[in-house]
């Protein structure tokens, strides 16, 4: 046989193969007999049956951007007609007149150092101008905010006091109020919401304890349906026995929210004996409650603390939804959580970004080293140019989730990437502050404003959902199945109870799911190819950013796929892989918050640098994400063929550009709309001996002198004059009446203020402080005596 009829033979032969393929995908009957069937039958042998624990955590929450951001190609278009959140009339006053106030009242050094508390004034304004009832509606004396305002009061507490900012976060977020407002009884709703408004009950809510904290569902607190005497009568009810920790506000609620595992071992209720995580309401002073002692969160003296309870009798009446919230609580807490961690940590951690830019920013053009700013050094320009630029991702991200929020949505997988995220930024741009700030960022006094952001860094990674928790396990975990537009149908198909029926749905999805692999193998090579350029995008000054992000989306989705179809069920054990995939997802959403924030700040060219930074930091993090998980892929053909699918040319992208982290660092150092924008919501105390004041004036002036210490380094090098430091150069010049007596006046003021803004606070004695909830009337804080140059 000739070579010509051997290849005609073999061409001939793959054909006929590919016809029998492709009539066994196109006929139905053919289809789901020789394919959809075996693998329905073998899926739904191995998998495991879902609890009803886990088929409601999949259920809660709701998807949008972060759909569209799995399937390979996002609908831009969506994303910039998306309405920005923004503050009311009403809303904005109240940021501008009682947090404004309330930031005034409080001295976070006072707090932390001598009363480890509030002032009793504070908790009384708190309560009496409605920071608790900020989300209930104005039926019941709250007042209604949007989470967008929620997002701005804490987010400028934060800047003042972390003890503040907490103690009014709290109560807006998971807690007793929400779960009533979505949950209870009309009957709960009057009687309680009022109450929490005026701040007539301060709530907490009790769902840690020593052997149940990120493992929620493992809750071993009980409550077993019982008859008890309840108010001289005997009624149908609850016997509960907790343990907790860790209860924000705890030590001061008076309504304890308490989440535990309900049994009917009488059957008192029906025949089934286990019920479920229910959540109920318990007055604190309830007979076997016990409540009042303090945790000590690294000297954040915010109310925190145990609370226990031994044979709590209460009627089924104080379960949330009455009886028919039996059961409901686990939904009840993955829904309300999804909303409060999208908004509450995000808030405090970008408002100490936003903190860190501008006071740290202004400190790095007033300090002076080798005659010079030390923002004017290279390597001080490189954190600059990370605290501005993660400051405007991070602010970018927060204000996407609450336009999200404030449509109605519950982001449960969205809440987890802002809540991860915003708080790992929250502490790089810290540690660069502190890096850059020194001696006067670790040496604690009134005039450090930075080091209780820095202490509490541990409290806003931990809290809300652990960090490692919520990267190796949540994001991608619960992405890759809510998310995925034929994974939660496959997998809800195989777990129905009628096999015939959910044959029928699988192979649907399964046909589904081939199109979408296919579509997206062939995207992400094109792209690859083109590196984005064969991307549809919106006309922007960004436009490049718009494509590139297209072709990391396409790569994510070929990568999952292939992932979960090669690793199946052990991918959620590899938490490695999946959370390389999940920080290739929740980088994608911050870029998209930034280029959306860019879009709806009209795109001013002034703001460019910070967006430029973002994105180029973005892109980097992903390639490298990508490519950790192709070097430990287990099937090294499938990771060389990843590799050769999505980066076809080679991988394309490196961190932020020297140019770059330049133009974003400079936006720190001097006053301009982009800074007032980016900083936009910090306090500023209006009293002059206060150092966020101090720092405003002296950096002001400095902007101002700027040409004329431009002239006088420019006699200088011509050799006009012969001094070295800004005070001699301005000294001789005067004497040679190159500059005039008022300018001389102008430099002395500026280098005055200078000395004013780089000393820290230095005292004659330490007290024997005393543990946190103790009386301190007997160890007043040390007063400061002298300044100590930093």
């Amino acid at each position: 046989m000739d070579l010509a009829l051997f290849v005609k033979l073999v061409l001939s032969l793959l054909g006929l193969a590919a016809l029998a393929g492709l009539s066994l995908v196109l006929i139905a009957p053919l289809r789901r007999k020789g394919l959809s069937a075996p693998l329905f039958k073998r899926f739904r042998a191995v998998l495991p049956h879902l609890s009803e624990t886990e088929q409601q955590a999949l259920e809660a929450g709701t998807v949008g951007w972060d759909r569209e951001l799995f399937s390979g190609n996002p609908d831009w278009k969506a994303l910039l007609a998306t309405p920005p959140a923004c503050l009311s009339a009403d809303e904005q006053a109240f940021v501008d007149g009682p947090t404004e106030t309330l930031c005034r009242m409080i001295d976070d050094w006072r707090i932390a150092h001598q009363d480890f508390d509030l002032p009793a004034d504070a908790w009384q304004y708190i309560k009496q101008e409605g920071f608790f009832g900020m989300i209930i509606p104005r039926a019941y004396g709250g007042l209604e905010f949007s989470n967008a305002a929620h997002s701005a009061v804490v987010m400028k507490l934060a800047t003042r006091s972390i003890t503040a900012a907490v103690t009014v976060m709290v109560p807006n977020s998971l807690g007793p109020g929400k779960l009533l407002l979505h949950y209870g009884t009309e009957e709960q709703k009057n009687h309680y919401l009022p109450r929490l408004a005026r701040g007539l009950d301060v709530p907490c809510f009790a769902l840690t304890g020593p052997h149940a904290g990120s493992d929620a569902g493992a809750i071993p607190d009980t409550g077993v349906v019982c008859k008890g005497r309840w108010k001289g009568e005997t009624v149908l009810g609850l016997r509960l026995n907790w343990d907790k920790r860790y209860i924000t506000l705890g030590p001061v609620a008076t309504l304890i929210g308490l989440a535990f595992t309900c049994h009917d071992p009488d059957h008192l209720l029906g025949t089934t004996e286990d019920l479920g995580i229910t959540v109920a309401l318990i007055p604190h002073d309830t007979p076997g409650v016990e409540i009042g002692e303090r945790h000590n969160p690294l000297n954040i003296p915010f109310m925190n603390g145990p609370n226990r309870g031994h044979d709590v009798f209460v009627p089924l009446t104080h379960i949330v939804g009455g009886e028919r919230g039996i059961g409901q609580g686990w939904r009840m807490l993955v829904e309300c959580l999804s909303e409060g961690r999208g908004i509450s940590l995000p808030a405090l951690s970008t408002g100490a970004g936003k903190a860190a830019s501008r006071f740290t920013g202004a400190y790095a053009r007033l300090r002076r080293q080798f005659n010079q700013p030390i923002g004017h050094f290279e390597g001080v320009e490189e954190a600059l140019a990370r605290i501005a630029g993660l400051t405007y991702q991070m602010d970018s991200a927060r204000r996407l989730t609450l336009a999200y929020l404030d449509q109605g949505e519950k982001p449960s997988v969205i809440s987890a990437i802002v809540k991860y995220h915003l708080t790992e930024k929250y502490r790089r741009v810290i540690n660069d502050a502190m890096d850059i700030q020194g001696g006067s960022g670790i040496c604690l006094g009134p005039s450090n404003l930075l080091g209780r952001a820095y202490q509490a860094i541990p409290i806003a990674i931990t809290v809300e959902g652990a960090n490692i928790l919520t990267r190796s396990m949540i994001i991608f975990g619960q992405g890759a199945i809510r998310c995925h537009p034929w994974v939660l149908r496959e997998f809800t198909a195989m777990h129905h109870a009628d096999q015939a029926e959910g044959l029928r749905q699988f192979d649907q999805a399964l046909v589904g799911h081939a199109r979408f692999l296919m579509g997206n193998l062939g995207r992400a090579f094109v792209r690859g190819l083109t590196r984005g350029r064969s991307a549809a995008a919106p006309a922007s000054l960004a436009h490049r950013y718009y494509q590139t992000l297209a072709w990391m989306s396409a790569a994510l989705a070929l990568c999952s796929d292939a992932a979960m179809m090669t690793l199946g069920g052990s991918l959620k054990r590899r938490e490695r892989l999946s959370a390389r995939l999940g920080d290739v997802l929740s980088e994608l959403y911050l870029s998209s918050a930034v280029l959306k924030r860019y879009y709806d700040d009209g795109e001013p060219e002034a703001d460019y640098p910070l967006v430029r930074w973002a994105l180029q930091e973005s892109l980097y993090r992903m390639q490298e994400s990508f490519r950790s998980l192709y070097r430990n892929l287990p099937g090294r053909p499938l990771a060389w063929a990843l590799r050769a699918l999505t980066f076809p040319t080679g991988f394309a992208f490196s961190e932020p550009s020297d140019r770059a982290a330049h133009a974003a660092a400079q936006l720190l150092l001097s006053p301009s709309n982009t800074r007032e924008r980016l900083t936009a919501g910090v306090f500023i105390h209006p009293d002059a001996s206060e150092r966020s004041h101090q720092l405003e004036d002296a950096l002001l002036l400095a902007h101002e002198l700027a040409p004329l210490e431009a002239k006088l380094k420019s006699l200088r090098r011509k050799g006009s004059l012969t001094s070295r430091t800004l005070s001699d150069l301005a000294k001789e010049a005067r004497q040679k009446h190159l500059i005039g007596e008022a300018q001389f006046k102008q430099v002395e003021r500026y280098l005055k203020q200078i000395d004013q803004v780089v000393q820290v606070d230095a005292f004659s004695r330490f007290g024997d402080e005393q543990p946190a909830g103790k009386s301190a009337a007997s160890t007043p804080p040390p007063a400061p005596i002298r300044k100590a140059q930093s």
